[in-house]
């Protein structure tokens, strides 16, 4: 029980401490990719995917750590990706941002998170069950890349470290917008910690090899994954209404990590406070939330379950759910912001 409470809280601080310092947001890497016509972000990600994916053949040859083979279901798997989508657009940030945003201070981000984690109880245990049930039980097929295509997970790993350096390559390569510069406060060590601002390619570095350190982690304690949110979310809630503790688990104090670790960098860096949005975002955080929850159930991950962790393992779910996931963010930032700005553009020229 003690080493599943440090070695949750390790990884858990270690990810909301990066994180937050380096901004890794996915929710705002796939909207900018339609809104901005920006991939940093999602480069960032593959590059914590291929990181994290060389780092587990390793391990796996080794005899280190096993992914067990498992089956997932297609349509719950696009559907609920897509739902999360919308979530994670509404909400201001997905699983892991609701977690270290809550912890810079910010109310909506608390709101999300409690409707999140509610919803992924309600899915998962509650009344919703019967649904995300008949939704999942008709189309369950393997998930091994591997096993349904014959190609030896070295090759699909070699071909991904080809793609993502080709893409951080091209990216590195173009013109460079100066951006101002912040007069530094702080020297050494503290500077480097909690003031230096990071690209987004290190911050993906660093998140894969967090990725990475969590599967070693995690099996010690019987835990067979990686970084997951929405399950330990849902189990929290079921502990704190029962109390029974069973429910706590590697995966519970990852999460209650990501959230110390969070605090722990924006007081570091004098960001951490209290701040209350107004009552449309309030709104929008508690749907959002909702959306999250609901979906990454059905999904059977949200976007580190599926789009981080599942995607290294080659697995079909995890890049099926990140495109899914994907296609949901820009269909409601079609509403959020691109529709908005045209009425706007449109205005402005009348």
């Amino acid at each position: 029980m003690v080493w599943t409470i440090i070695s949750g809280l390790i990884v858990g601080i270690l990810l909301g401490f990066v994180m937050q310092r380096t901004r890794f947001c996915l929710a705002g890497g796939f909207r900018d990719m339609y809104v901005q016509k920006s991939n940093k972000m999602f480069y960032a990600l593959l590059i914590a995917i291929t990181v994290q994916s060389i780092g587990l053949l390793i391990l796996k040859h080794l005899n280190i750590i096993e992914v067990p083979a498992e089956t997932f279901p297609v349509i719950g798997t696009i559907l609920g990706s897509f739902i999360f989508g919308i979530g994670i657009v509404l909400a201001g940030g997905c699983a892991t941002g609701t977690w270290y945003r809550a912890g810079e201070g910010l109310i909506g981000s608390w709101v999300a998170l409690i409707f999140y984690a509610l919803t992924s109880v309600v899915t998962k245990t509650g009344v919703l069950l019967p649904i995300m049930n008949q939704i999942n039980k008709t189309t369950q097929v393997n998930t091994s890349m591997t096993s349904t295509t014959g190609i030896p997970q070295w090759i699909l790993v070699m071909l991904l470290i080809l793609i993502t350096v080709f893409l951080v390559v091209k990216t590195i390569r173009k013109p460079k917008i100066m951006v101002p510069q912040l007069k530094q406060k702080y020297s050494g060590i503290r500077h480097y910690l909690f003031e230096k601002r990071y690209h987004p390619f290190v911050a993906g570095i660093a998140v894969g090899f967090i990725a990475l350190l969590a599967w070693p982690m995690s099996e010690s304690t019987g835990r067979m994954d990686g970084l997951g949110i929405t399950t330990p979310s849902a189990n929290l809630v079921n502990y704190l209404i029962s109390g029974d503790l069973k429910f706590i688990d590697w995966g519970v104090f990852l999460v209650l990590g990501i959230f110390l670790g969070s605090y722990i960098a924006t007081k570091g860096s004098k960001e951490f406070r209290w701040r209350l949005p107004d009552i449309k975002t309030i709104r929008n955080s508690a749907i959002g939330g909702i959306f999250m929850g609901v979906g990454a159930s059905v999904a059977g991950g949200c976007s580190i379950g599926n789009g981080l962790v599942e995607t290294a393992t080659m697995s079909w779910q995890g890049w099926i759910a990140l495109a899914s996931m994907i296609i949901g963010v820009w269909f409601m930032s079609y509403f959020i912001f691109v529709k908005p700005m045209k009425k706007l553009q449109q205005v402005t020229q009348s």
